[in-house]
Formats: structure tokens, C-alpha cells, sequence
């Protein structure tokens, strides 16, 4: 991942470039204005993008949250190092899943993240970058852990949140479709552990070519 922070928070200097790194290589003055923010279940979960500390303070106040779980993972980046010092200082628990918008996710990897969801405090807030895709996917799998259909869950993948379902990213949709072809009464957590194969997955999905170009050369998904 691009980066220009190389430094330690610690220092002015570390700071500052913390904070040029976060707005302008990881494109963070969008996200000043722009938020994604979404209620997944009134209470229990929410959803954005990359919150600046400012915007985590005001979403701990307003929401009372207790958790963050980051599908970025630890990307070593300004963005990462300011909202984990952060949620540090507000005392929330920290949860790192590490996603890939266009990629198949590993069983193991979905399994982390089915564990992510179900053991971080609630109130909880789940960001990726963009609060399109990964968060889209996180709040769908929350929403089956819950008791919800996939018709449901999928509601979560939406156009309202920038999610392109014909680029690289609708290989979530794709997952979500094939555990309700293949399901029938088994739960979600227990398909992905006795039946669900990335492999099988790749092969099926192919994304469309202008969607795959606005996602990966224009909005830069990662």
C-alpha cells in the first residue's frame, strides 16, 4: 500500500505526516466530508468508512460504541496509526479482519471475521476504506448471524453505498448467492466451515470490465 508515513505519532513531525499520508495518499479529505455511514441494527452495529479520530470521538458520544472491527487490517498507513491511537484513547476494543474488496475470501478468513462479529462489544463499528464493499459484506454476514435471510443480507451490498456489483467486488455478492443456493437449512457459519471453497468461488464469478475499471483505476478499491 502507498505511504508516505514512515514515522512514529509520537513526534510532531510523525504527527503531521500521519496526517498529509491520511489525506492525501489514502485520500481521507473525501472522507471529511463524505462519512458512508450506515446503521446496520439500531444498538448493535455500524457501518462507514475509514473514520478520521475526530469522526470515531463523535461516533463514540453519539452511539455509544465499545468496538471497531477494521477490515483494512494493520496497513501500516497514516489512517491506520491515527484511528488506532485513537480508539485507544477512547477505550474501545480493536479488531483487525483483513479483506480484500475483489478477491475470494479464505475460509479461514471468513471464519475470523464471523468471530470478529461475534465476540467484539456491542455497540460496534465496522469500517473498511471506502464503506462500499468489505463493510457492505461484514454487515451482510452480520446480518445472517442474526437470523437474517440472504435476500436481507444482501441489501447490505447496495448502490447506496458505492458498492459496484459488476466489478471485482460483486465476488461478495457471489459468495452470499452461492451459500443460499447451496445452504438450505444449514447456518451460515457452519456452511462456511464444512462447505464453502474460495477456488469454487473464483471460477464462478467474472467480473464486468467497465465495473472492474471503475473500481480498481478511478475509485481505487483496494
Amino acid at each position: 500500500m502507498d505511504s508516505i508515513f514512515r514515522g512514529s505519532l509520537a513526534t510532531p513531525r510523525g504527527r503531521r505526516s500521519a496526517w498529509l499520508d491520511s489525506m492525501l495518499v489514502d485520500h481521507g479529505a473525501l472522507r471529511l466530508v463524505w462519512t458512508n455511514w450506515g446503521e446496520v441494527a439500531a444498538g448493535q452495529l455500524y457501518r462507514s468508512n475509514h473514520p478520521t479520530p475526530a469522526r470515531l470521538a463523535r461516533a463514540v458520544r453519539r452511539y455509544r460504541l465499545r468496538s471497531v472491527i477494521n477490515l483494512r487490517g494493520a496497513t501500516g498507513n497514516g489512517s491506520d496509526a491515527l484511528s488506532r491511537q485513537a480508539a485507544g484513547r477512547l477505550g474501545l476494543a480493536f479488531y483487525d479482519v483483513p479483506m480484500s474488496s475483489g478477491r475470494a475470501p479464505s475460509r479461514e478468513l471468513l471464519l475470523a471475521l464471523i468471530a470478529a462479529l461475534r465476540e467484539a462489544p456491542r455497540p460496534a463499528l465496522v469500517h473498511c476504506k471506502s464503506g462500499a464493499d468489505r463493510a457492505g459484506f461484514a454487515a451482510a454476514v452480520f446480518v445472517l448471524l442474526e437470523g437474517g435471510d440472504v435476500e436481507h443480507a444482501m441489501r447490505q451490498l447496495s448502490l447506496r453505498h458505492g458498492h459496484l456489483r459488476r466489478s471485482r467486488a460483486g465476488v461478495l455478492d457471489a459468495l452470499l448467492l452461492m451459500y443460499g443456493a447451496e445452504a438450505a437449512e444449514m447456518d451460515f457459519p457452519t456452511w462456511v466451515r464444512d462447505r464453502y471453497d474460495a477456488q469454487t468461488l473464483k471460477s464462478r464469478y467474472e467480473a464486468g470490465r467497465l465495473s472492474a475499471f471503475l473500481q480498481d483505476r478511478v475509485l481505487r478499491r483496494e
